[in-house]
């Protein structure tokens, strides 16, 4: 914001308040009220908003207090943030940045514990990226503002604590590329978000049992980084996929179609893949942590594949 008076900040409680988990925390006295604006609750509207003040020249980002209110504003996502640059036939570029905590947190109740990656993979003219680490979320959001597509960050609501030393001096991540957390030559593991914190987990795990997983964060939900996730197949043959989406119509499955279309004579074994279950996800505990998969599951699925 202080690089670009154009961008501004948008939804509800963003300003004063600081968010509800005080992501823009001090914004609003930094840059005023015009430039960190607080919402009434209505996110068609805001959101709507967002891609008129778009059209006309700033920069917005939208904050989705929780992504699953965002349902509200899908009409405006897809048909508007997403469609708008072809069906004005290039005249207008919609740099909007809409971000928000999702994911399953700890006994946030269905409504509150929404994957929306799903639901906006398939909408054209979009792109999505995911972040995972303090490090990553920076970079991308920078990339995210800069960038003149429109594009859906999605943040985990329980990776909001973590602490990590980042650099001082400027760095933008690549919103097409994904990064290679771990390399290894027996499987390679795809995973993205909270998920990546549970294969790493897994993974010291499987390290002590004599297996070496190539572990991979695929970041770019659209458009997926073939080049990277090819080149870790060609080397290893087998592929988990570990994801917090809905194993019905989830990211799993759209980068399960991709990897048998583009590398499907490198795979020396069925590609499997770990997803949430597809039921509403429960508000007690034990059955909340049940619905979501868990690091002894990872284990086990690397054992079955590798024999």
């Amino acid at each position: 914001m202080e690089r670009d008076p154009r961008v501004c900040v948008l939804g509800e409680d963003v300003g004063h308040y600081g968010g509800s988990y005080k992501v823009t925390k001090g914004l609003a006295e930094k840059f005023g009220d015009l430039r960190v604006l607080d919402t009434p609750i209505a996110e068609n509207s805001f959101t709507g908003m967002a891609v008129g003040a778009a059209m006309t020249g700033l920069r917005p980002i939208v904050e989705g207090m929780n992504m699953g209110f965002l349902l509200l504003a899908y009409n405006q996502i897809s048909n508007n943030c997403g469609m708008l640059h072809y069906t004005s036939g290039g005249q207008f570029t919609i740099p909007v940045v809409i971000r928000g905590p999702g994911g399953v947190g700890r006994q946030l109740g269905a409504e509150h514990s929404q994957r929306l990656e799903s639901y906006f993979q398939s909408v054209p003219g979009l792109q999505m990226v995911a972040c995972s680490t303090p490090y990553n979320a920076k970079g991308l959001m920078k990339a995210a503002i800069r960038s003149e597509n429109p594009v859906i960050l999605c943040e985990h609501v329980l990776l909001y604590n973590l602490k990590e030393r980042i650099p001082d001096e400027e760095y933008v991540c690549c919103l097409e590329r994904a990064e290679l957390v771990r390399p290894g030559k027996d499987v390679t593991i795809l995973t993205y978000s909270r998920m990546r914190h549970h294969v790493l987990q897994a993974a010291k795990s499987l390290i002590n049992k004599g297996y070496d997983p190539e572990i991979i964060d695929i970041i770019s939900l659209k458009p997926f980084d073939l080049h990277t996730i090819g080149n870790s197949i060609k080397k290893t043959h087998k592929v988990l996929i570990v994801e917090e989406c809905m194993r019905t119509g989830g990211i799993g499955a759209s980068l399960r179609a991709s990897i048998m279309d583009n590398f499907w004579d490198y795979l020396d074994a069925p590609i499997m893949c770990l997803s949430s279950q597809d039921v509403p996800t429960p508000y007690a505990g034990t059955l909340e942590e049940a619905t979501v998969v868990q690091p002894p599951q990872i284990v086990k699925a690397i054992k079955q594949l590798c024999g």
